[in-house]
């Protein structure tokens, strides 16, 4: 069961290019509790990502949600309606589009060392391995960190994510590097059930624990209750396989 109180904390994380603004949510008993860097959706910091961050610590977990736009400036760095349906994507995606492409690997590398760095590094966070779990385009990211800091990183997690979009032979190096347990739950409109086999037959092939499963009925974006993509069954069965795979890591582990 959730934690009783959760408290939050806004926060600025020592970044090579500048300060990285952020939030985290943590249980307000004054422990120390498992790491977790959550890296939000394309559309960035806004409240459905407080929501998700204080559900995940009421489970006894420090999330750290950090602004990956933080070059561009502070979240929300561009000004988003409280539900995004279909008629406002073109405009939202034809502002958000240059910043996703400006962060390179590069940056994404540079952001997740400082990032992991301080999340280690806070008073309520425990000693051991960290998660890293994500959400579109985020995924992507919190896989590419995952394979940079193996030893780190005990689980990943990705939701609705684009895994693939480095290519098999991209997908093959950073699977190559990766101990962390993996969870990855696709939408069905991302993710035809062929393509699910080749990826699979890829984790299997590079040794890594994990499960990955098409998500019924969904598509691009089921996790987010402010859009018209949301699903509730989706997200809950989201919340069962992502607990489950941080207390086997984070908790039993």
């Amino acid at each position: 069961m959730p934690a009783a109180s959760v408290s939050t904390k806004a926060l600025q994380i020592p970044t090579p290019d500048g300060q990285s603004d952020a939030f985290a949510a943590f249980p307000d008993d004054g422990g120390r509790h498992p790491g977790v860097l959550m890296y939000p959706d394309g559309f960035g910091i806004r409240p459905v990502l407080r929501e998700m961050a204080g559900e995940l610590a009421g489970h006894g977990y420090y999330v750290l949600v950090p602004n990956y736009f933080y070059r561009t400036g502070p979240a929300p760095v561009i000004e988003l309606p409280d539900y995004i349906g279909e008629e406002a994507r073109p405009a939202i995606f034809a502002r958000l589009m240059p910043m996703i492409a400006a962060h390179t690997n590069e940056r994404v590398l540079m952001d997740a060392e400082a990032y992991l760095s301080f999340l280690t590094a806070q008073p309520e966070v425990g000693a051991g391995p960290v998660a890293v779990t994500g959400y579109c385009i985020g995924g992507l990211w919190a896989l590419r960190t995952a394979a940079a800091h193996p030893g780190q990183v005990a689980a990943f997690a990705g939701f609705h994510s684009p895994v693939v979009a480095d290519g098999p032979d991209g997908l093959h190096r950073l699977l190559s590097q990766i101990t962390a347990e993996v969870h990855l739950g696709h939408a069905a409109s991302d993710m035809t059930p062929e393509a699910l086999n080749e990826l699979n037959e890829a984790l299997d092939a590079a040794g890594v624990g994990h499960s990955s499963e098409i998500y019924p009925g969904t598509v691009h974006g089921f996790t987010m209750s402010d859009t018209d993509a949301f699903d509730s069954d989706a997200r809950q069965l989201h919340w069962d396989r992502l607990l489950g795979l941080l207390r086997r890591t984070l908790v039993d582990g």
